[in-house]
C-alpha cells in the first residue's frame, strides 16, 4: 500500500483497485499495513482510538476474522493496545526506558570516560535458518544481513555481538562503516523502536566467541539476547556475549 492515497477510514473502500499492487501479500497483513501507515503518518497518535473491528471490516470488505488478526498481531507488537469494554488504541511507548534501555556499546563506553574501538569479523548477506526464520516472522531461506563485531574498551575486548537483520527493514546495513558508528546507532536512525524482547543468561561460550574475548572456554559470559520491532515486524535478533569477569548489567526502575 506504499505511496498509494487511501480513503477515510469511515469510508469503504475498493480492495481491487487498492490491492492490485500487492495482490500476492495476505490481505491481514495489507490491513497491518495501512494501520501502520497512519500511525506513522501522525494520523493517529500514541494514545489515539482506532475505528472498531467491524469498521475495519466494512471498509476493507473483508471479514471481521481477518481484521482481528491484523489487530491481534499488531498488539502483541506492542503497536496496540486493547481495554476491554472501550476500544483499542495507539500504544504509548514505554517499554524503552522500563525494561531496559538502548544504549550503543560506544556511547556505554563513553560515559565512562574510556575509549572505544571496535573490529568487524563478518559482514555478509545469508538466508534465513529455519530456526532463524521463526522470530523473523520470515520463512526459511528469506535474506538476512549477518555481522559479527568485536567491541573493545580500552583496547580490552569486552563484548562480542552476533547480529542478524532484517534487510526491508535496513536496506542500507551492509554499505555502513562499523568502525565509525555501532550496528545499534545505525538501526536506531534506520529502524525507529516499536518493541524490545529480550533475555540475560550465564553461559559458557563457544571456542570462537572465547577466542574473540580472549578468555578461556571454560569463564562464563553474560549473555543477552535481544530481539527489537520496527515497523511493525522484527528489525533485527542479536546476541551480545560479554566476559562474565569484565563486565556486569546494571539499571533501576
Amino acid at each position: 500500500m506504499t505511496g498509494q492515497v487511501l480513503p477515510s477510514p469511515w469510508q469503504t473502500i475498493d480492495l481491487e483497485s487498492i490491492l492490485d499492487s500487492a495482490a500476492d501479500v495476505p490481505v491481514y497483513q495489507q490491513i497491518k499495513d495501512y494501520l501502520l501507515e497512519r500511525i506513522h503518518a501522525g494520523d493517529w497518535k500514541e494514545g489515539d482510538a482506532i475505528p472498531s473491528e467491524q469498521e475495519l471490516s466494512k471498509q476493507f470488505g473483508v471479514s471481521r476474522m481477518t481484521v482481528n488478526r491484523a489487530v491481534r498481531e499488531l498488539t502483541a507488537e506492542q503497536v496496540l493496545t486493547r481495554i476491554q469494554g472501550s476500544g483499542t488504541y495507539v500504544a504509548q511507548h514505554k517499554y524503552q526506558s522500563t525494561l531496559v534501555e538502548i544504549k550503543s556499546i560506544a556511547e556505554e563506553v563513553h560515559a565512562r570516560g574510556h575509549r572505544h574501538r571496535s573490529e568487524l569479523h563478518l559482514l555478509e548477506r545469508a538466508k534465513a535458518s529455519e530456526l532463524l526464520a521463526l522470530p523473523f516472522g520470515l520463512k526459511p531461506g528469506a535474506p538476512l544481513f549477518h555481522s559479527v563485531i568485536v567491541h573493545f574498551e580500552n583496547d580490552v575486548p569486552i563484548q562480542v555481538e552476533d547480529r542478524w537483520v532484517n534487510p526491508a527493514v535496513a536496506p542500507d546495513y551492509m554499505q555502513q562503516d562499523f568502525s565509525a558508528i555501532t550496528p545499534n546507532e545505525y538501526l536506531m536512525a534506520a529502524a525507529p523502536l516499536q518493541g524490545v524482547n529480550y533475555s540475560i543468561e550465564a553461559l559458557s561460550p563457544p571456542r570462537e566467541i572465547a577466542d574473540m574475548l580472549h578468555i578461556q572456554s571454560k569463564e562464563p559470559c553474560l549473555v543477552l539476547k535481544r530481539r527489537t520491532l520496527s515497523k511493525g515486524q522484527a528489525a533485527s535478533v542479536v546476541t551480545m556475549w560479554h566476559p562474565g569477569s569484565r563486565y556486569q548489567f546494571a539499571g533501576s526502575f
